[in-house]
């Protein structure tokens, strides 16, 4: 279960990011998951939220946005958004749309990124 290392790393990266702005607290983070990063959304967000108990991430809403796979076909040359048969959690058969070929190169679907983070300062008039 890699959901703990990332959620883990989501954590830090997102408390070190409002340390360093002198935040308060952490309002929100959006995070980006391609389809292929072999992580369940649910899971990483309940870690994410256990993981930040007594911390500035505690109270902030987490958003996951999920990145499509995008690939290059070799065979027509496609570029564009592949099928994908999710059937097995474990691995996916991504095709070309056009030629159904899969003799593809992945561009976008692999990524797990931090997108933004949203924090809360002290008010500096007071």
């Amino acid at each position: 279960m890699h959901e703990l290392s990332m959620a883990d790393a989501i954590v830090k990266t997102a408390i070190d990011v409002a340390e360093k702005n002198d935040a308060q607290e952490i309002t929100e983070v959006t995070i980006e998951i391609g389809k292929l990063a072999m992580l369940n959304p649910e899971q990483l967000k309940f870690m994410i939220e256990v993981l930040s108990e007594d911390t500035l991430l505690e109270k902030a809403e987490v958003i996951i946005d999920e990145i499509p796979i995008e690939i290059k076909c070799r065979s027509c040359n496609f570029e564009g958004l592949a099928i994908s048969d999710d059937t097995d959690h474990y691995v996916p058969i991504v095709t070309c749309p056009d030629c159904e070929g899969r003799d593809i190169e992945i561009i976008k679907g692999r990524e797990c990124n931090v997108k933004t983070i949203k924090i809360e300062k002290e008010d500096e008039d007071a």
